[in-house]
């Protein structure tokens, strides 16, 4: 029996023969707001006064009511200020892209330079093997 065919036993009958689904489900991915999505979500909730308005809009939205507690939380506090839509890590600039241009182009120098010199060797070589061969005939035909 193949590992991926299982006998599945049954109270009535004969077992009974079946492959599992191959099919791997993708891991869903958490959304991610951004400060705009958070500040209009959180001016329509503030606007909300009627009864089950809050609700709706938690519903419409796909959101938890600790969120609305977080986000509000965050901007008490002031950990919006001067956050922008802006991706992590190191800033980049043209300078630093210019660099990093510069820099592969002179790897790939470097490793022409380090062909064209063992090209040149083997030249040399050839040549002095060359030289040692064709002397000790040139000196019997004289």
């Amino acid at each position: 029996m193949s590992q991926n065919q299982t006998k599945k036993s049954t109270h009535n009958g004969p077992a009974k023969m079946y492959q599992p689904d191959p099919e791997v489900v993708p891991r869903a991915t958490r959304r991610r707001f951004s400060v705009a999505e958070k500040r209009r979500i959180l001016e329509e909730a503030d606007a909300c006064t009627e009864t089950g308005e809050i609700g709706a809009l938690l519903r419409r939205e796909g959101i938890y009511s600790s969120y609305l507690a977080d986000w509000r939380r965050e901007r008490e506090n002031g950990q919006w200020q001067g956050v922008t839509g802006q991706r992590r890590g190191r800033p980049q600039n043209e300078a630093s892209a210019e660099v990093a241009q510069l820099r592969q182009e002179n790897e790939r120098l470097k490793a022409q330079l380090v062909q064209a010199d063992l090209i040149i060797t083997a030249q040399k070589k050839l040549s002095q093997a060359l030289e040692q061969t064709l002397s000790p005939k040139q000196e019997r035909r004289s």
